[in-house]
């Protein structure tokens, strides 16, 4: 990986397994009554948010991303009714409320999850829906064993004695925190859940092209281009040194997936 920003398509290399937490937290929306608008945050390649939006019958759509090279994909969706535009999703406002906000393994590069959580819902129109999923992996050798490259040579010296942090350990919350903030700010019954999404991986290796779309690249950010393969490398040693060879790998992946609405 040549760049520091997000690859589309190394991201959607795994696109069904990356889909599937999605639509699970999609059955959690209520749609007794129809959703006219949505903003998709963190929409990335922007496939997930229009099949959102033909799915649901939804006619004013706003994705928001901070990838210029994930909103170049984007824009292949675009039209009148579904736009796609640069942002910073935690400040992000609106002028004329929504009915539904999605967040889709987005929320988790965020800090201050409460105060970011009460901004959007305060952009939801009365009986407005919110959906959001977060990785709650960051216990998983796929997420330690990086971090544990990045305190040795040669990576250390470019890192330095902090490297960056990973923000699932960082920034993600326990469940039920998240179920008293959203009953908090006004969420009518939020529904909460810990799942685990067991991912057949071909082998152990497998993994590392998972998490170089994601996790990894909060380094690639920092490292120069020189050293972004042999950091790959080092990491994959320390993956299979950890977990050892298998074929098939069952990656288990938890997620926090969580959903409500306002009264209407």
């Amino acid at each position: 990986m040549a760049s520091s920003d997000w690859d589309p398509a190394t991201y959607s290399e795994f696109a069904e397994l990356r889909a599937r937490p999605f639509w699970d937290l999609i059955e959690q929306i209520d749609i007794s009554d129809p959703i006219q608008s949505m903003a998709d945050l963190g929409c990335g390649t922007g496939e997930l948010t229009v099949a959102l939006a033909d799915r649901l019958g939804i006619d004013r759509v706003i994705g928001i991303d901070s990838s210029p090279a994930m909103l170049d994909a984007a824009t292949t969706h675009a039209r009148t009714d579904r736009r796609f535009e640069a942002g910073d999703i935690a400040a992000w406002t609106t002028d004329e409320p929504v009915d539904l906000i999605v967040a889709n393994a987005s929320l988790q590069w965020i800090t201050d999850h409460p105060t970011v959580l009460r901004r959007w819902i305060d952009q939801l129109a009365p009986g407005g829906r919110i959906a959001i999923q977060v990785p709650a992996n960051a216990d998983h050798p796929s997420h330690t064993c990086s971090t544990a490259v990045a305190s040795r040579e040669p990576f250390s010296s470019v890192l330095g004695p902090t490297p960056p942090p990973d923000p699932v350990a960082e920034n993600v919350l326990p469940p039920e925190h998240y179920s008293t903030l959203l009953h908090q700010y006004g969420i009518d019954a939020p529904h909460v859940r810990l799942q685990v999404y067991p991912q057949v991986m071909a082998s152990t290796a497998a993994v590392v092209d998972w998490t170089r779309g994601t996790s990894l690249t909060r380094f690639f950010k920092v490292l120069p281009p020189d050293l972004h393969d042999a950091f790959v490398d080092a990491y994959r040693t320390e993956l299979l040194e950890t977990v050892g060879e298998q074929r098939p790998y069952l990656y288990t992946f938890k997620r926090i997936l969580m959903a409500g609405r306002l009264p209407r």
